[in-house]
């Protein structure tokens, strides 16, 4: 039997991990579903919580602290954003959620918006903070943090706050672009081992990163090259993969320019990531985001009368 002092929940769009804290924090357990905010009504989110924690549960009050799509207005409850310039995370800010079962206590992190560009963000702050605390200190911190992904964030800290931030939608195009366009016929599911797959994906970065405008006519040339040369499918992938994140560095250049930047993000998109900006002559720090986002959720874990 598990009997966790405190369980962390990193709850996105699709999924929701939790992982059983014991009293000395080390992971005690962990678990996952496929039951993101994106599947669920309200009235969803505690029975799909207490599928994958009943198990940690003991006779007391057990209280989750949850980041993510969870505290979204189409979530369990929501968690206002905290408008920038300010801390990643703070404990006062934290959103109650109701409950029915009386042996948890949940509490959703809010996320972070910026007013000019308007911009949020929703569980990268979280990770943000975790970084922070990996760290060891608000000013050791400071840089450039690139969290990629769907939306992938560009976040200047500062004296451990976030000053400001722009998310580019980098992933969700290649998504759509790869799987729902015309690019989709001559598309491999990855370009993992191709051979020259890493030559056509810095070409492609090139191309963009110095003329961005050219981005939609380079997209189509993918099409083209695939019908009269047999451009390979893994190398139209890593073509695709790199004209999109080029596009990013070129919207992104005044984060990333002369600054140290740490990347947080699964290993293969850090990987790709990172591949592009040593490019620039940028050499990344890379954290794992399950290790980051524990340490932040880990810093809201405060006694409290239960």
């Amino acid at each position: 039997m598990i009997a966790a002092d405190w369980i962390a929940a990193d709850w996105g769009t699709s999924n929701l991990r939790v992982r059983a804290i014991g009293a000395d924090g080390a992971v005690l357990a962990e678990a996952a579903s496929d039951e993101g905010m994106g599947r669920l009504s309200p009235d969803g989110f505690e029975p799909a919580l207490l599928r994958l924690v009943d198990p940690w549960l003991g006779p007391g009050v057990t209280p989750v602290y949850a980041a993510g799509m969870v505290g979204a207005r189409q979530g369990w409850i929501e968690a206002r954003y905290r408008a920038v310039p300010c801390t990643p995370l703070d404990p006062a800010a934290l959103v109650e959620a109701p409950v029915r079962d009386k042996r948890l206590r949940v509490f959703i992190a809010p996320g972070l918006s910026q007013a000019k560009p308007a911009d949020v963000m929703r569980g990268e702050e979280t990770q943000i903070a975790g970084a922070l605390a990996l760290a060891g200190g608000k000013d050791a911190g400071d840089g450039v943090y690139c969290l990629p992904g769907t939306h992938s964030k560009w976040a200047h800290v500062s004296a451990g706050e976030v000053v400001s931030f722009q998310s580019v939608m980098t992933g969700e195009i290649f998504a759509l672009l790869s799987q729902q366009s015309v690019l989709r016929h001559g598309m491999a599911e990855t370009d993992e081992g191709a051979e020259g797959a890493g030559e056509a994906f810095l070409d492609a970065l090139s191309e963009t990163l110095s003329r961005p405008e050219r981005l939609a006519a380079r997209l189509f040339s993918i099409r083209a090259e695939g019908l009269l040369t047999g451009l390979a499918p893994a190398l139209a992938r890593a073509r695709l993969s790199g004209l999109l994140i080029g596009a990013e560095l070129a919207a992104a250049k005044p984060y990333w320019l002369g600054q140290p930047v740490t990347l947080i993000g699964s290993a293969g998109l850090s990987a790709a990531y990172a591949r592009a900006l040593a490019a620039q002559g940028v050499t990344p720090r890379t954290l794992d985001v399950a290790a980051c986002t524990l340490a932040g959720l880990s810093t809201l874990r405060r006694p409290r009368p239960l």
